[in-house]
């Protein structure tokens, strides 16, 4: 599977924001050619809100385990609950190991679980996991959208 594929895919899902930082954009230099992904029905990317799934395609600064600087390498990372990332992750697998899914190299206790190179065996997961976390974060802006039209609650 494609690193555009799978942003495609997301890009189809209603309310869907798709982050993709070039070369010269407003964003820090390392998040250049990575994609992230909001729900945000406005197309205005949130200011308090983070990414549902990103797209990762180089090593950051303390999450080096995946070897993503080697090349035509990438990473899909999606928050998915706590519950579900010890269900679904493979037990003991090496994070650099593609098409397996693992708990996150550094976000795994919070939720999150990741997939480097998404292929035959995890694409279709992939992509089923990424559409349910879209409508997690979907949920979680309706409830804070009502919530904050109830008299006498804080906007």
């Amino acid at each position: 599977m494609e690193m555009q594929q799978i942003i495609d895919a997301v890009q189809g899902f209603d309310g869907a924001l798709v982050v993709v930082p070039e070369e010269g954009g407003p964003f820090p230099e390392l998040a250049w050619g990575d994609a992230f992904f909001f729900f945000a029905p406005d197309g205005v990317m949130p200011e308090r809100t983070q990414p549902y799934g990103t797209i990762i395609t180089k090593d950051y600064p303390g999450d080096e385990a995946s070897r993503l600087d080697a090349p035509d390498r990438f990473r899909v990372n999606i928050h998915v609950g706590r519950d579900a990332a010890r269900r679904l992750a493979a037990s003991g697998a090496d994070p650099a190991e593609p098409d397996v899914v693992v708990l996150h190299p550094v976000y795994g206790a919070q939720g999150w679980v990741s997939v480097v190179g998404p292929g035959e065996r995890t694409g279709d997961l992939v992509l089923a996991l990424l559409r349910e976390a879209h409508e997690a974060a979907r949920a979680r802006a309706t409830r804070r959208a009502s919530s904050a039209d109830r008299p006498g609650r804080p906007a």
